[in-house]
This record gives C-alpha cells, sequence and structure tokens, in this order.
C-alpha cells in the first residue's frame, strides 16, 4: 500500500533523524555502561539503575545523584545539585524554540524536551532547515535507547566487569562530541570564536585555585558568557520579508 508524498517526506524526515542519532547512541552507550556497573557497585539493583536513565537522560547529573544518595545526602541537597548541574538543559531549550518549526509544539515538547542533551541539541542546531517534531524524535530516540540499554548492560554485567575498565569507556562521549563541534567551527568563524571563549573559560575555572565552582555551574556559566558574546559579535539579522540575513548569530 502506498503512502502519499506528504507522508513519505514526514518518514524520511523520521528517518533522518534516527540515522543522526546512530553516531550519539553509540556514544552513549559506553557511559551509561559506566553508570549501570558504577551504579550496582553502589547498592543499587539492577533495574533501579535503568530506571533512573529511563526517566533522567543526564549523565553528569545521574553521576552526582549517585553519589549524593550513596552519601545519605538530604533531598535539598540534591534539588540543589541537579539544578545547577542540569540548568544548561534550559538555556538548550530556550535556543532550540528558535529553531524548531511551527507544528513543533504542545505535548511534543513537553515529551521529547526531556531528550535534550548536550549531543542532540548541537546536531539539531547545526541543521539548515527548521526541525521538525519527527525530526527530532528520530534524532532522541536511538540515544534514549542507548542511554538505557547501555545501563541495563553495565547493570547486569556489574560483577563480571571492574569498575576500573568500565570508566575507560566514558572517554568515547568527548570524542564524539568534538566531531559535532570541529566541522562547524572549521567552517564558521562565529562559531570557532565561541567554542574557543568557551573553552578558555573553563580552563580558567578549573585551574585558578580560588575559583571553587560544580561542573555543572562551571558548563553554565561558560555557556552563558560564550553565547552572550556570540549573539552581542555575531548578531542575528533580519530582512524585511522575515527572511535571515547574512550576519547569523551561532550562539
Amino acid at each position: 500500500m502506498g503512502c502519499i508524498p506528504g507522508d513519505k517526506k514526514m518518514e524520511q524526515n523520521f528517518s533522518k533523524g534516527i540515522r543522526d542519532g546512530i553516531p550519539i547512541c553509540l556514544g552513549y552507550l559506553s557511559v551509561s555502561f559506566t553508570f549501570g556497573l558504577l551504579g550496582v557497585g553502589m547498592g543499587l539493583s539492577w533495574w533501579q539503575a535503568t530506571v533512573i536513565s529511563l526517566t533522567n537522560v543526564t549523565s553528569a547529573g545521574q553521576f552526582a545523584g549517585l553519589s549524593l544518595m550513596m552519601e545519605g545526602g538530604a533531598l535539598v541537597e540534591m534539588a540543589i545539585a541537579q539544578f545547577f548541574i542540569n540548568l544548561r538543559y534550559l538555556l538548550m531549550s530556550i535556543s532550540l524554540t528558535q529553531k524548531v518549526d511551527d507544528r513543533f509544539r504542545g505535548i511534543a515538547r513537553w515529551i521529547l524536551a526531556m531528550c535534550v542533551t548536550d549531543e542532540i541539541f548541537a546536531v539539531a542546531m547545526s541543521q539548515e532547515k527548521p526541525v521538525s517534531r519527527r525530526y527530532f524524535a528520530g534524532l532522541a530516540l536511538a540515544p534514549y535507547l542507548g542511554w538505557g540499554f547501555g545501563t541495563l548492560a553495565g547493570a547486569l554485567l556489574g560483577e563480571i566487569v571492574p569498575a576500573q575498565v568500565a570508566e575507560i569507556f566514558g572517554i568515547a562521549i568527548y570524542g564524539m562530541f568534538l566531531a559535532i563541534i570541529i566541522p562547524k567551527a572549521r567552517d564558521s568563524r562565529p562559531v570557532l570564536e565561541v567554542v574557543l571563549l568557551a573553552a578558555g573559560l573553563s580552563c580558567v575555572i578549573h585551574y585558578v585555585p580560588f575559583i571553587s565552582l560544580s561542573s555543572g555551574m562551571s558548563v553554565t556559566l561558560c555557556a552563558v558568557a560564550a553565547a552572550a558574546y556570540g549573539a552581542w559579535r555575531h548578531p542575528l539579522t533580519v530582512d524585511e520579508s522575515g527572511a535571515d540575513g547574512e550576519e547569523v548569530s551561532h550562539a
């Protein structure tokens, strides 16, 4: 049974999202495997570790939350830590609202917003055309499944693979993120400036002795400062017809 051209176009849009999400999925497998391994090692059951990943989808937040739970931290401490660690996703979501098409609204935003991560955000923002809900659903599906499956695998194999070995797998996600950033920075000077500024600020925060910030707060401050610079130095211009002008903000 055939499909009308519009349906075929939407199907291809979803399929393209799946294809673009597979590299992210592969990177997430190693990190989530480590989380599942460490979670079981710290006393969680395999299903508890898996449920945490399926309902959070945040590596830094989950690792920090796991440590707080094992140390008997208060709920207030957990809330504060998660707020600062995941604050950057608020900024990413706000930025994405300017990139999605007019049909991407309502319950779709509520559901798919949970899957906004650094890598998914970077791929979505790099698209030339407005992002549709079908494309974003495909883009988020593979990484989401990879994150959950990796956690499950790590939790089930927790008694076999040493934690020190599994931690090495976490390096893969940094290589994947560089693969997303470098091509855009190479082709766009504004992107290069923003990336270098964010990296420089991160180094200052990390190495200056009297500056003591959590990783989540550090990422948030660097992102805000770099984005503000990009918006000021390379603002978005729109002509009278509503089309994007030549000078576009890449922050």
